[in-house]
């Protein structure tokens, strides 16, 4: 089995990894790199060639670092089947809005998608594919692949400790590849929760809290104890997680809609609220969040990422300047939990991505059979 490294390896962002056996390949997730925006790094590492290769792209879920390139893979000639959750295909027509030029999103609308299944054995060529529940979002996985002699872990974006989603263990297999997202942060989502609420209270006048419309939204709203306001789209959003009941931690749908029931809905062009607005994108760079966070920006009002915030977004660019506070509530896998994934599986190899070199190199001091070298344009035979 040979592993392509397309993208988010050594780097945050357009995460892609190829996989090809017996001359059959598979691409897991196609997302785009929103701090590369206009630049050709804002896309996964394929050439035309490589695409057209393709038999099978899979996506683990919806969100933009993981989709947001698919329809610019259907415009660089790729013609294979595309597969992914009931839910992740709802969820990325609001991402592709958002993250992909007219012309890729009205590819991907014309495209047949299929269904994949949860916890069934898929066959592709030779690899024999399940997926299992990631605990990130309603619809994320994670996948295993093997063939005839290897089997492969992949982890799209994982939560162990997600309050609201629930995951699936990992079965054993012979090489994994991590959601290193975090490096070695090892503070644990309990802690961080404590201290967004904390965060929240120190300031009574209102709280920006911008948020992928799906995912974090969940969580945010089910640890949140103050006051709470929905921007536009979020109330939906909120609804339909809490009603994919085969997605979700026991007992908190009954959380969610006690959340959603007292919760006060906010419109474009009304005073910011005395209370947490939750709107959606997480970087401000579209949806709601976009003129949310520039009113924020210009009139002072608190705002709070929970977040990756990639260079040269408007919540980059707020943080740095000191408008806006940044505390990461664990939607990745920590230090110990990847080393619990890691240690569960039995792998005797581990690759990381959706982290930087140098986090990756202080991962990889707490787990030795982690490769902290690999690098987007790599590959590797497992």
């Amino acid at each position: 089995m040979r592993l392509a490294l397309y993208g988010g390896f050594g780097e945050k962002g357009r995460t892609c990894l190829g996989v090809e056996s017996g001359g059959y390949r598979l691409l897991l997730d196609a997302g785009v790199k929103t701090s590369a925006v206009g630049t050709r790094d804002y896309y996964p590492a394929l050439s035309r060639d490589d695409i057209a290769a393709l038999d099978t792209i899979v996506i683990t879920h919806a969100h933009e670092d993981h989709v947001a390139a698919l329809g610019w893979c259907l415009a660089q000639g790729f013609r294979g089947r595309i597969l992914m959750t009931a839910e992740t295909h709802r969820e990325a027509d609001v991402t592709l809005t958002g993250y992909a030029t007219p012309d890729e999103y009205a590819r991907v609308k014309a495209a047949a998608v299929d269904t994949l299944p949860v916890a069934a054995p898929l066959r592709l060529g030779p690899f024999t594919v399940v997926a299992g529940r990631a605990g990130h979002m309603a619809g994320s996985v994670w996948l295993t692949l093997a063939d005839a002699s290897t089997r492969l872990a992949y982890c799209g974006d994982t939560v162990p400790s997600s309050p609201v989603f629930a995951t699936d263990p990992i079965p054993p297999v012979d090489t994994i590849v991590l959601d290193a997202s975090y490096g070695d942060d090892d503070t644990p989502f309990a802690a961080r929760a404590a201290a967004v609420r904390a965060w929240i209270a120190a300031h009574p006048q209102g709280v920006a809290l911008p948020t992928p419309r799906s995912g974090r939204s969940a969580e945010l709203a089910a640890i949140i104890d103050t006051p709470l306001a929905l921007a536009p789209g979020m109330r939906e959003a909120l609804a339909v997680q809490r009603d994919e009941a085969a997605w979700l931690r026991p007992g908190i749908a009954a959380t969610l809609s006690e959340r959603l029931r007292t919760a006060q809905d906010w419109h474009i062009g009304e005073a910011l609220p005395r209370a947490a607005l939750v709107c959606d994108d997480g970087m401000g760079m579209a949806g709601p969040s976009k003129a949310i966070l520039a009113a924020a920006s210009a009139s002072g009002h608190p705002t709070l990422f929970t977040g990756h915030v990639p260079e040269g977004t408007p919540g980059a660019r707020m943080v740095a300047t000191q408008r806006a506070g940044w505390i990461r509530l664990p939607t990745h896998p920590t230090l110990t939990e990847n080393r619990a994934m890691l240690a569960a599986s039995h792998a005797m190899r581990a690759i990381g991505h959706s982290c930087d070199a140098a986090a990756l190199a202080r991962m990889a001091a707490q787990l030795p059979t982690l490769d902290p070298a690999l690098a987007t344009g790599a590959h590797v035979d497992v």
